[in-house]
């Protein structure tokens, strides 16, 4: 009777236990790509295990909190997008002492950080991808003739007078986005004039309150604007908007960028609203950074991991057993 009881008593408590739940860190809620991305891990779990987010308010701090609490419940595996690839580092050396994998993903760790713990992944786009790709697009719009530009060329002086909107200084990809597009128009031939450079944060309100000040400085010289993602890129077309560049004349929900006002911009992430932006006829192109992909790669990378399964047989290649990488793919009408 005893051993019985104890059996029984060991089968609810296996039932109550229910899947295992595991930990996601956002850096920041109100990023529109991230917020994307986070919905579309939650849509890729199965019945296997649970995902609970924690969204850190793009604050290093209250993240660091959260995983250390994270830490004492004694969760096997963190998935984690960092506020601040520097502190990395600290976050993998409370992983070691606990014994827990991390998988980071598209904010990416120092690379000597990443590889000095061998239970710490990361999943992936290369940013100097992404602006070969926004480069290209940006070509496509000047009809991929460097010696002959195309009426966006307003002066007629055969180089393209451009301002950026910048990420965030000093973040991997808002500088890789920013030095490597101009240098990829270079090395094609194209001469480019950067008039400025703002920091936006990847914020669509702060590109939005920017404009103003780009416009009274460069507005009349200024032919194209690049923005190192959609939600700024997106911020600054609602001002031109209101400032008289874009302009629906016929009033049918459509710009016409041959017969109405219009102005070049171009992002990158292909969010869903700069998709909506593109079929509008407001934002010329982005680069799409495949967070559906890169969601489903997560969740199964995890479900392997949980599962102690070996990853040589991984269905993604795993580069150096620690990178897996997802490449960008250019959005515009014509792609």
């Amino acid at each position: 009777m005893k051993r019985t009881l104890i059996v029984f008593v060991l089968f609810l408590s296996a039932c109550s236990a229910g899947p295992k739940t595991v930990p996601l860190f956002i850096y920041d809620g109100n990023d529109a790509y991230i917020s994307e991305f986070e919905i579309k891990i939650h849509q890729a779990v199965g019945e296997d295990f649970l995902i609970k987010t924690y969204e850190s308010q793009n604050s290093q701090i209250i993240q660091n909190e959260q995983i250390d609490q994270v830490f004492k419940d004694k969760h096997t595996l963190l998935i984690i997008n960092p506020v601040d690839r520097l502190s990395v580092y600290a976050i993998i050396e409370k992983a070691r002492q606990n014994d827990t994998t991390l998988i980071f993903f598209n904010r990416e760790p120092l690379e000597s950080d990443l590889y000095s713990y061998d239970k710490a992944y990361y999943v992936g786009a290369d940013a100097t991808q992404s602006a070969e790709l926004q480069a290209s697009v940006i070509m496509d719009l000047f009809d991929n003739d460097p010696k002959n530009l195309n009426q966006l060329d307003k002066n007629q002086d055969g180089i393209i007078q451009t301002v950026i909107l910048k990420g965030e200084q000093g973040h991997q990809d808002a500088e890789a986005r920013t030095k490597f597009v101009i240098q990829e128009l270079n090395q094609a031939g194209y001469k480019i004039q950067v008039l400025d450079i703002v920091i936006a944060n990847w914020d669509r309100e702060i590109a939005y309150s920017l404009m103003d000040g780009l416009l009274e400085k460069n507005g009349e010289a200024m032919e194209l604007l690049i923005s190192n993602n959609d939600a700024m890129a997106l911020g600054a077309i609602e001002r031109l908007s209101e400032k008289g560049f874009f302009k629906d004349s016929n009033q049918n929900g459509i710009i016409d960028r041959v017969n109405e006002p219009w102005f070049p911009v171009v992002g990158i992430d292909g969010i869903s609203t700069a998709i909506e932006s593109i079929k509008a006829g407001y934002l010329y192109g982005t680069v799409k950074n495949d967070s559906q992909n890169m969601a489903l790669i997560i969740i199964e990378l995890t479900k392997w991991l949980l599962e102690k399964r070996s990853l040589e047989d991984f269905p993604y290649e795993i580069k150096s057993g620690k990178y897996v990488w997802v490449n960008y793919q250019k959005m515009t009408l014509d792609e």
